[in-house]
């Protein structure tokens, strides 16, 4: 039996990402675009836009003069490459033995493989009709040959799986480009009237290497199965995983903690020689009832400290049920990224959120109280005070600007402003008095007024008057008035925020 290959070909692969994400896109023509000698030039047009005569290659100044509303998205650098990196690991669900094939397909060694789906036809088919579920517009052929599935998925207009050894008949009505010649060979095919396969398959090998050069005969006879043509297979990454089987069941924190201290071990050894840290993991605990514990940690920054590790997940031994006993630990790290070394300053600096020690502080808090409530926040580029500031993603992002200190800020600033009641002199006096939730506050000094504009860029309306304002009890607060003062008109007073 020979060898069996199917080709796959994602006719508009970074397109059906893009529409994947954002499924408005669907039925709107749109590209994406990359600068190319100080123009904008299309790389990838999905299907409405190329029904509108928009391909690869054109200037988007002209595809905008065909269409002009045509959407144009920025190319995502090494996009393709990744895309088909993800989908070659996900096809080794069908067989062991998957390779790239650039800018947009994939080839796959079946040999032995397709009996277990009920034969060749319902095994490309179940592949087909997944990768269509997952919104990808796919061709995939089977054939003996790696050329010959190629040729038959873009080319082919009878049936994508070609019997074995008939790979000869499948390929005669094809075109010359079906072969994956050079553009030049191609050209030369063309002038000399050479549209179809049969048109040259039987010519003497002398003459088609005299005329056409060896990559002719070469990717013939690769097509025909006269030379062999091996896929690189990918690698499928290592799971960062370590496992531990007890001989007797664990049903005490003890023995618990033994596992994990030995677990994190062995998972943070190879991690440290792999310069990388984790960043989320989980152990799971599997009963002698075939019930299944669970406990997870996620940190700020990749750490393969195993005494920090512990720290986090021993807040959560307690949560584990071992019932009858556990006969197995799994250690997995689902999230890994890069660790870069650091050497140490010789003299003391200034700390800061990038701190090692910091950082672990941070991941202790998280897994006492819970994610998501543990913020850091950066000045933003806003002169109102609900806008002036943003939440970090992480603690290694720095701040754009320098955080404004030439005027006093609260050190509790209220998420909306508070209405309040205010006995005011006019018409630019701080308040006598003001009443918050049914409270009253004499004011004994007071500072201001400092003019807030609203930015009119991003929404309409009046301006803020602040005042810092100090009742008898040493409280301190920030108010202010909406809008300038008018005698025939109600002025409003707010609460802002609380100085310490």
């Amino acid at each position: 039996m020979p060898a069996r290959f199917i080709a796959i070909w994602f006719r508009h692969l970074q397109t059906d990402w893009f529409t994947r994400r954002q499924p408005e896109l669907r039925e709107v023509p749109f590209v994406l675009a990359a600068p190319d000698h100080g123009r904008m030039k299309i790389t990838a047009a999905n299907i409405p836009a190329q029904a509108q005569g928009i391909d690869t290659g054109m200037a988007v100044a002209d595809a905008r003069a065909l269409v002009p509303s045509l959407q144009v998205l920025d190319e995502v650098p090494g996009l393709p490459e990744k895309l088909l990196t993800a989908l070659g690991h996900w096809c080794i669900r069908y067989t062991p033995v998957a390779a790239i094939d650039p800018p947009d397909g994939l080839i796959l060694d079946i040999s032995g493989c397709s009996h277990l789906w009920g034969g060749e036809v319902p095994y490309l088919e179940d592949m087909r009709s997944r990768l269509r579920e997952f919104g990808y517009d796919v061709r995939a052929a089977i054939a003996d040959t790696i050329g010959a599935a190629w040729a038959v998925a873009r080319y082919g207009r009878v049936t994508p799986v070609v019997p074995p050894y008939e790979q000869r008949a499948h390929l005669l009505p094809l075109p010359p480009a079906a072969l994956r010649l050079d553009p030049e060979v191609l050209d030369r095919l063309h002038k000399l009237g050479l549209y179809q396969v049969s048109s040259f398959i039987n010519m003497p090998k002398s003459a088609l290497r005299r005329r056409f050069g060896q990559s002719l005969l070469q990717r013939l006879d690769q097509a025909l199965g006269m030379e062999p043509e091996i896929p690189m297979p990918l690698q499928r990454p290592e799971p960062y995983e370590e496992r531990l089987p007890c001989l007797e069941p664990i049903m005490t924190a003890t023995g618990i903690t033994i596992a994990l201290e030995r677990l994190l071990e062995a998972l943070c050894g190879r991690l440290q020689k792999e310069e990388k840290g984790l960043r989320n993991a989980r152990l799971k605990c599997y009963r002698v009832d075939n019930e299944v514990q669970e406990v997870s940690i996620g940190t700020n920054r990749p750490s393969h400290n195993s005494r920090h590790l512990f720290k986090l997940f021993d807040q959560h031994i307690s949560q584990i049920a071992p019932g009858l006993g556990i006969e197995l630990f799994v250690l997995e790290a689902s999230r890994v990224e890069g660790v870069s070394t650091a050497q140490e300053a010789l003299w003391s600096r200034a700390g800061n959120l990038d701190d090692r020690m910091v950082a672990e502080l941070l991941d202790r808090l998280t897994g006492k109280i819970g994610a998501g409530i543990v913020h850091r926040y950066l000045p933003d580029q806003h002169h109102w005070p609900e806008r002036s500031f943003k939440q970090a993603p992480s603690l290694q992002e720095s701040p754009d600007i320098a955080w404004r200190t030439d005027r006093p800020r609260p050190i509790r600033l209220l998420p909306e402003p508070a209405l309040i009641e205010v006995s005011a002199p006019i018409p630019d006096y701080p308040p006598m008095l003001f009443r918050y939730k049914g409270e009253l506050h004499r004011v004994k000094k007071a500072d201001g007024p400092e003019r807030v504009e609203r930015e009119w860029w991003l929404e309409t309306g009046v301006h803020r008057d602040y005042y810092c304002v100090e009742d008898e009890k040493g409280q301190r607060y920030w108010l202010f008035r909406l809008g300038h003062y008018d005698v025939d008109q109600p002025h409003q007073w707010f609460i802002h925020g609380f100085f310490a």
